[in-house]
């Protein structure tokens, strides 16, 4: 695949507007114009004098996407850990500065506000839902900071003040529907959380499934922390499609698999492909509730590679053995990885040296190696599709060959012209 064309955003209006409904873009990475007004409206309180040198934490340890984003800061931790033990960054010692952003957007540009303003952190590490991530968007370009941003999303956006580490959409949701219709599915169901990654991934489901002859049978969405799903379940069932793709997020896919599976419908009668169940969600949804059905992601446990395997021991040796590891957690602690190769590369930890000196940076990942893409401040990745098991872990049942360049835009696409607004 070929690398997307590179469109960051400049309108901070534009964007918390754009959150509310579906895409966002803007101006090419190569203008400095607007990280130069923004710059010198707002000077780096960054201080770079002493032996250490501060980044920020920011996910949710309380409120609906806790049961996913506590692990993320966990793998922040001991990725920040590793490389002060090995003598840091450019000599310097990294000091987190760690905030709960609550599942709150709101809160989560709030506190993104305080750790650049107040704790004048380098860079920093978090996010989960696009709601958070569009809420927190405007602040960095504002404040001319880096955002490393840790989970898949739903592409169509692109920032010089945000580094996407998880995957966009041609590395996870169309490798996703391309297995899907390998498999012989002829018609999906589409249930989702009610924000936006779940609405512009179905617009993009709907486009492919238009291109390539597939059936959508129905399309339902529900608050985040929703845990009625009676109706929802009833009418899948009824629908009889061939799979359901599955856009929940949080505690909500808890209460979607147990009413699944007390419907009686099983991943033999009606299989579901999800894109944010991982392996400590398995854990709160009972693996005999969600068991043979399919995940889309780009990171497991049981991923086979050395750096897998130290990655899941220190993980474990650290947070205890019962504590999977996980895709966005994986791309959290990368992230890290990332941002140091990347201040190394350029000598300095000014956000426009490091911009500058991102293309091609790469870190061999426990995913695999990922490489910066300069032009989109996305990275390369392996897609693979997985099956949850008994165990409550996700085996690898297909991968592409080799990473897979990042697409935000889906330009490669003739079926996703009109997505993009542009």
């Amino acid at each position: 695949m070929t690398v997307a064309r590179s469109k960051f955003a400049t309108s901070a209006a534009a964007l918390v507007a754009v959150g509310l409904t579906l895409t966002a873009c803007g101006s090419k990475a190569g203008d400095t114009s607007d990280r130069d007004a923004s710059a010198s409206a707002s000077a780096s309180c960054v201080d770079t004098a002493g032996d250490s040198i501060k980044v920020g934490s920011l996910n949710s340890l309380s409120g609906t996407m806790a049961i996913s984003e506590v692990t993320v800061r966990d793998s922040i931790a001991l990725a920040v850990e590793q490389i002060n033990a090995d003598g840091g960054v450019l000599g310097k010692q990294i000091r987190i500065v760690a905030e709960d952003g609550a599942s709150e957007p709101t809160v989560f540009a709030e506190k993104a506000e305080k750790l650049i303003s107040s704790d004048c952190v380098a860079a920093v590490f978090g996010g989960w839902t696009s709601s958070s991530r569009k809420a927190m968007l405007p602040v960095f370009e504002d404040r001319n900071s880096l955002l490393y941003y840790p989970v898949q999303y739903e592409g169509l956006e692109s920032s010089s003040n945000i580094f996407y580490t998880g995957a966009t959409t041609n590395q996870q949701i169309v490798p996703a529907l391309d297995y899907l219709k390998e498999q012989g599915v002829k018609s999906l169901y589409l249930v989702g959380s009610d924000y936006v990654f779940p609405q512009t991934a179905n617009r993009i489901i709907r486009a492919y499934a238009d291109a390539n002859g597939i059936e959508i049978k129905g399309e339902d969405y529900t608050p985040l922390g929703s845990t009625d799903f009676s109706t929802i379940v009833n009418k899948v069932r009824t629908a009889d499609a061939d799979a359901v793709f599955n856009t929940l997020n949080g505690d909500s896919n808890v209460a979607f698999f147990r009413e699944y599976t007390n419907a009686g419908i099983t991943a033999a009668d009606m299989p579901v492909v999800s894109v944010s169940i991982a392996e400590e969600e398995v854990v709160g949804i009972g693996a005999q509730n969600i068991e043979g059905q399919l995940t889309a992601w780009n990171y497991y446990q049981t991923v086979d590679s050395p750096e897998n395997t130290s990655f899941v021991e220190e993980y474990k040796a650290k947070y205890g053995d019962a504590k999977p590891t996980s895709d966005p957690m994986e791309a959290a602690y990368t992230s890290v990885f990332l941002w140091k190769n990347t201040v190394e590369k350029a000598g300095s930890f000014d956000v426009a040296a490091i911009q500058e000196a991102a293309d091609g940076v790469s870190f061999e990942a426990p995913e695999g190696t990922v490489t910066i893409d300069g032009d989109n401040h996305h990275i390369t990745k392996t897609a693979r599709i997985g099956e949850i098991r008994g165990d409550g872990l996700i085996y690898t049942i297909w991968e592409s060959d080799g990473p897979v360049d990042p697409d935000p835009y889906l330009e490669t696409y003739d079926w996703a012209a009109s997505l993009s607004g542009n």
